[in-house]
């Protein structure tokens, strides 16, 4: 690191977990962000300030005037943009050293894969269980740990699924994917803004100890945040082995 970045990152530098080692791993890291939206906002916002040094943020939205009571990363003036180059513009400008990378287009299939692939870790900041499921397949397959988080109404869910430990249940141990969930629009439920950015912040913070190697990440637990009264609950998350995506007996029946 150069003389600026020691300045930019000393309060960091300044932890023993982290340090100049842990910065470089920042620094060194790409993260894929899937939603530049209410919880993609936080999540890159933190991300970019911390000094993670390439961002991928894929969104085919577009900035509406609707967004702007809780998706932070962009402004009045920004409407009409796309969501991707809107976001580009306020995270240079927290930190123009980055390489932020801007998709306005909705991934799937080959290109997805190609995209976690190239990552150290996923945010799923996404709103709808297509996309969910999608990305936890790709997560799965190509071995990189992925950062879930959701938020609706007042209620607010956090989680991570690392295929790289054996013990890790994946997305879809959870919510399987020929279960029939709704998804949960707030155009039509509503969502209370603050929670977004708890649940976002979270979901790089989670991200950033993946990345240096901090702690015990949330993999096997599924966190709870009732935002009425502001009470947590954690919940254990087994692997099934039946799982389709990840579990041993549903890929062997797969094949």
């Amino acid at each position: 690191m150069n003389d600026h970045q020691l300045l930019r990152y000393s309060r960091h530098i300044l932890l023993d977990e982290i340090g100049i080692e842990g910065q470089q791993r920042l620094l060194a890291a790409s993260v894929l962000i899937i939603g530049a939206g209410g919880l993609g906002s936080p999540a890159a916002l933190y991300l970019a300030a911390s000094g993670v040094g390439q961002l991928v943020l894929v969104d085919d939205d577009s900035v509406d005037l609707t967004n702007l009571q809780r998706q932070i990363l962009h402004t009045t003036e920004r409407v009409g943009q796309a969501k991707v180059a809107s976001a580009r513009t306020a995270l240079l400008q927290i930190n123009p050293d980055l390489d932020i990378v801007a998709l306005p287009e909705r991934v799937a299939g080959a290109r997805l894969a190609e995209l976690v692939a190239a990552s150290t870790v996923v945010l799923d900041c996404s709103d709808n269980f297509a996309t969910r499921h999608a990305v936890n397949r790709a997560c799965v397959a190509a071995g990189v740990p992925l950062v879930a988080g959701a938020v609706i109404r007042f209620d607010g869910q956090l989680s991570v699924f690392d295929p790289r430990s054996a013990a890790s249940p994946c997305y879809a141990c959870l919510f399987p994917e020929d279960a029939r969930f709704e998804d949960a629009a707030c155009s039509t439920l509503g969502v209370f803004s603050p929670l977004v950015g708890v649940i976002g912040a979270m979901q790089a913070a989670e991200a950033m100890k993946l990345i240096v190697g901090i702690g015990a990440p949330l993999a096997g637990r599924l966190l709870l945040l009732d935002g009425r009264n502001m009470e947590w609950t954690s919940i254990g998350i087994a692997r099934d082995r039946a799982c389709a995506v990840c579990g041993v007996d549903g890929q062997s029946q797969a094949k």
